[in-house]
């Protein structure tokens, strides 16, 4: 079992009690040589991938069609980033990729306020692309 990623590999947010999370674009190859340990997919269809997984139905621009499911879905990969390779994706790797690595950030102790600053600074500037996905963000809390 792997511990975590590399933090100079693609799409690797490193949170700030040094647990990685790699965040990325479905529509895109893997971006490195190792695969996930688990990977937790949000989009309005599940991919098939060979690794461990879960499905979020999440459509484009908006927020989980089952706040609760994915809240205990983003809890679980936050636990499981302690000592595995995790990913997240959604097909374009921004808006729902990004609200969730936010959330995950609120989780590791960084506060909702600035959650979304922080995975625009350190994973995408372009993560987080609706108003109401910061609201998502704004609103998740530890657990």
């Amino acid at each position: 079992m792997a511990v975590g990623w590399a933090p100079e590999e693609a799409g690797v947010l490193v949170l700030p009690t040094g647990r990685s999370v790699r965040g990325r674009a479905l529509r895109t190859t893997v971006p490195c040589a190792a695969d996930p340990d688990f990977g937790l997919y949000l989009s309005s269809e599940a991919p098939a991938v060979p690794w461990p997984s879960q499905w979020i139905h999440w459509r484009d621009f908006r927020t989980p069609t089952d706040p609760e499911a994915a809240r205990q879905a983003l809890l679980e990969l936050w636990r499981r980033s302690a000592d595995e390779r995790v990913g997240v994706a959604c097909p374009g790797g921004r808006g729902r990729t990004g609200t969730a690595l936010a959330c995950l950030a609120v989780v590791d102790g960084v506060p909702a306020h600035t959650a979304v600053a922080f995975v625009r600074r350190h994973y995408h500037r372009g993560a987080v692309e609706t108003p109401w996905q910061k609201r998502y963000v704004s609103r998740f809390s530890k657990p």
